[in-house]
């Protein structure tokens, strides 16, 4: 075996099966595993996903979400261990790749049409 199906199969491993088809646009929510002390607690963070990059095991999702007035926008690895869980909310119905034009964006502006032909 070459390095490069060596770092393929280990990658392979870290994959999570779990995850459900996310698409720009979608309203998700993430469950984050966050330490206090010893224990672990979830903590879900919900939001619009305005971006994706990559693929396989580097695969990560932009969300933003509105919190007291300001735009807060995480950047989540989709098979980091600390995701626990990823639940995908309403599918949005967009044109475009990335949705950074929501950042200029506020109130009632920022919504975006729900989309029917995809499960969820």
């Amino acid at each position: 075996m070459n390095t490069e199906e060596i770092i393929r199969s280990i990658e392979a491993e870290q994959l999570k099966s779990n995850s459900p088809q996310i698409f720009v646009g979608d309203t998700v929510r993430v469950g984050v595993k966050i330490k206090e002390g010893e224990k672990y607690r979830v903590q879900p963070y919900e939001g619009v996903v305005i971006g994706k990059r990559n693929g396989g095991i580097n695969e990560t999702i932009t969300v933003r979400r509105v919190f007291k007035g300001v735009g807060v926008e995480r950047v989540f690895l989709v098979h980091s261990p600390r995701i626990d869980s990823i639940k995908v909310l309403r599918r949005g119905k967009v044109r475009r790749a990335k949705l950074y034009y929501l950042r200029d964006r506020v109130g009632k502006a920022t919504r975006i049409k729900q989309r029917f032909d995809r499960a969820l």
